[in-house]
């Protein structure tokens, strides 16, 4: 005997905030009637702190710490115990979205070392011999947008061989000049990063010019953070040796689930980079970096 158990939001987009209600209906198919010993509803949000495997051995005060921090969580029963009639049968339910005690609900976010997730399951116990069903599925949730305006904030950015830190042979480095500027970084994150770059002059071919879109993920504690880098998305916007004097425009749209707004708490920090990276065709690598603060508006 086939059971089919399912959970449909009311929402489409499955995108809700914060004191809203969460509203949809649990649906059960089967051919014929079925005994259950109750079916219930959990809702959850949590975030979960992961530790990279450079800094695990590091910090042994980190394994408190990083302990899933419970944002909400709630629990109702949706049948008592007995039998579902054959066919199809959908039982509505509701949630409220309030944080539990003083905390606050923060954006989905599916991050490397910080995630922030949002589920809702459904459980039906069966007697004896027969499986329990459960049904997961998760939902967005976005923060409430700010009430401020943004004030953009352009970045004008020259690169030549003196402006580049970190180098080990100056005098190695072939001549370039490359001009452009971002309209802001104070981006709003429905709004794509725009800007512009010009390559003026260069002794060696320009092989690639690409936008990377890093995420910088902090978790720790008092005794110490650990902080890492890793690229979210990369986004060639010039192929090959570019016409010198020439404005090529940026564009990049920021993926949603993956990035979030720029957040900051005692445990954990969530902040968004944009490198400009320029490949030389004898492979050297040029890249200047922008910090950048996304918001909700």
């Amino acid at each position: 005997m086939s059971v089919a158990l399912d959970l449909r939001l009311k929402r489409a987009n499955k995108v809700y905030h914060e004191g809203e209600v969460l509203a949809g209906v649990v649906v059960i198919t089967s051919k014929e009637a079925v005994q259950h010993q109750g079916i219930s509803l959990t809702m959850e949000g949590l975030v979960n702190l992961q530790l990279s495997s450079k800094s695990v051995g590091v910090f042994e005060a980190f394994y408190n710490s990083v302990k899933p921090i419970q944002l909400i969580s709630s629990n109702i029963e949706v049948a008592k115990p007995g039998k579902v009639p054959g066919g199809k049968t959908e039982i509505p339910f509701e949630f409220p979205l309030q944080a539990k005690g003083n905390k606050m609900l923060y954006e989905t976010y599916h991050g490397v070392f910080v995630n922030i997730q949002y589920t809702l399951r459904c459980d039906m116990r069966r007697p004896l011999l027969a499986k329990d069903l459960s049904k997961t599925c998760e939902f967005m949730l976005h923060c409430q947008p700010q009430k401020s305006k943004v004030q953009p904030t352009p970045v004008d950015f020259t690169i030549t061989p003196e402006t580049l830190q970190n180098v080990k042979e100056r005098t190695s480095l072939p001549k370039f000049m490359i001009r452009g500027h971002l309209d802001a970084t104070n981006c709003v994150i429905t709004q794509p990063l725009t800007g512009e770059l010009v390559v003026e002059s260069s002794e060696v071919a320009i092989k690639s010019i690409e936008l990377q879109l890093v995420r910088v993920e902090t978790c720790g504690c008092a005794e110490g953070y650990a902080r890492d880098a890793t690229e979210i998305q990369n986004i060639q916007i010039a192929e090959g040796d570019v016409c010198h004097g020439l404005p090529i425009p940026i564009y990049m749209v920021f993926p949603r689930l993956f990035t979030c707004p720029t957040l900051e708490t005692t445990n954990f920090k969530v902040e968004f980079e944009v490198n400009v990276v320029i490949v030389l065709h004898d492979d050297h690598l040029i890249t200047e970096n922008f910090p950048l603060k996304l918001c909700r508006v």
